[in-house]
């Protein structure tokens, strides 16, 4: 198995490889395209192969638990799994492009890790986020997060973290209630830049998620994707190495944050995998490009928000 390389998720003890398997890609139709058996199969055991060994699903993502389940649970103790809770459990999934439902309860907690610990066929989960980054009075109005921490004490959830974005992220980071946060970042969305060096300061494990996304630039939030506009305008095509794609560049870029210790990548095309794992390989940007690459970007008006 390759040996990839890793960094300590923050204060988890997790040593994660840079790039991880997004399995929202395996979520299958109406969300998704459809993906067969065998697609999900050979992608989620080429991912292992590669020596990714951090995936990251959600209750929301369709049939991706289950594929984890059936097809990599011989193998649970070559990777950490992340998912999500606060996804109401049984809800049908409604029609692109709306958002699914959530419900931050701690009934629906509950049935939703217990849910995912069954369709995955382990004991416990490494991480557990709550979904769609809901305010801190949300989660403990309603009894969420005590229900997670209980969770957390029986061992079925090793660490607890949050799916977080402005507004809330700043409250989420100052809180001390998790020691993970999965975080919007790439070169074409840049306002949560200076919270993950905040949380990264903090002890705080990130995980990056919308580096890119099959190839093009990540999703923001449930608008759609991020236009690759912004990368002509800054002229960033003349920072890449000779023959070095667009997508390569991006993870680069993502993965030179110096606060960040993973980044998201889905696909169910293998060649699109190893082209994802040359790319981190390759290694961070040279300093002075990385700092010139946000220099253009900041002309262009793509900049950290305040925080």
């Amino acid at each position: 198995m390759p040996d990839l390389t890793k960094n300590m998720l923050g204060d988890t003890g997790l040593n994660v490889t840079r790039l991880s398997f997004g399995a929202m890609e395996i979520r299958g139709a109406p969300r998704g395209r459809d993906v067969t058996s065998e697609q999900a199969d050979t992608i989620l055991n080429a991912v292992l192969d590669a020596g990714i060994n951090y995936i990251d699903t959600s209750i929301d993502y369709g049939t991706s638990e289950e594929f984890i389940g059936r097809f990599i649970s011989n193998r649970r103790d070559e990777f950490f799994i992340a998912s999500k809770c606060g996804c109401k459990v049984g809800a049908p999934p409604p029609p692109m492009p709306g958002p699914s439902a959530h419900e931050f309860t701690r009934e629906n907690v509950i049935e939703g890790v217990e849910q995912s610990l069954k369709r995955m066929k382990t004991d416990y989960m490494d991480v557990v986020q709550f979904h769609m980054s809901p305010s801190m009075e949300t989660l403990n109005e309603n009894g969420a997060l005590e229900a997670l921490q209980e969770l957390q004490r029986q061992g079925k959830v090793r660490h607890i973290g949050m799916s977080g974005t402005l507004p809330n992220l700043p409250e989420q980071i100052d809180s001390g209630a998790f020691a993970v946060l999965q975080i919007p970042y790439s070169a074409m969305e840049r306002k949560h830049e200076d919270l993950i060096s905040t949380a990264a300061a903090k002890g705080i494990g990130n995980v990056i998620r919308g580096g890119v996304a099959k190839g093009e630039p990540g999703e923001s939030g449930v608008a759609g994707r991020v236009s690759w506009d912004p990368f002509a305008q800054a002229k960033l095509g003349e920072l890449l190495d000779s023959g070095e794609s667009r997508t390569s560049f991006m993870l680069r870029f993502t993965i030179s944050h110096p606060g960040m210790h993973t980044t998201i990548v889905g696909t169910i095309n293998p060649d699109h995998l190893q082209q994802n794992v040359d790319a981190v390989e390759r290694g961070l940007l040279p300093d002075d490009v990385y700092t010139e690459a946000k220099r253009r970007l900041t002309e262009v008006g793509l900049v950290p928000a305040a925080s």
